[in-house]
């Protein structure tokens, strides 16, 4: 699995015009699966997610994960992550888990995240979203399990 994420003060989904998943101070996921990714990388993923320690503590180093700081989740489907470019310039995303995989993985990785945070909103998958964030920092960090 692949997914960016983003230090927010604040973030939001909305799908045509309407709010359908916000946070406030957290960590926007930008979640993409690919082709062979399982549960075992969702699990390994999200654990990775809740112990990474990129908020400040009082010396205003980065040593605090969102459950130091009981901030937000806004998760968001996002199969471009798979993007390849190297034949040419138009991305292929073959390397994305097909959409009924992705959307499985997907919904598992929410359920799993609602289960071990307390605050976890989200965007539609396969929807046409606009997501609106605050980026604090700005950090933005790509991860990648498997």
């Amino acid at each position: 699995m692949k997914a960016v994420v983003q230090r927010v003060r604040e973030a939001r989904v909305e799908i045509a015009g309407e709010v359908v998943g916000s946070i406030g101070a957290g960590l926007l996921l930008l979640l993409c699966a690919e082709r062979g990714d399982d549960e075992s990388h969702a699990d390994r993923l999200l654990a990775k997610l809740l112990k990474l320690r990129i908020f400040s503590d009082e010396a205003g180093k980065m040593n605090r994960s969102v459950q130091d700081v009981a901030g937000g989740l806004l998760i968001v489907s996002q199969f471009t992550l798979a993007a390849d470019l190297s034949g040419g310039n138009r991305p292929s995303f073959g390397g994305a888990a097909a959409p009924e995989e992705g959307r499985r993985l997907y919904d598992y990785f929410v359920q799993q995240a609602r289960a071990a945070h307390p605050v976890v909103a989200t965007g539609v998958f396969a929807a046409d979203m606009q997501v609106h964030l605050v980026n604090d920092g700005p950090v933005t960090i790509p991860m990648q399990i498997g």
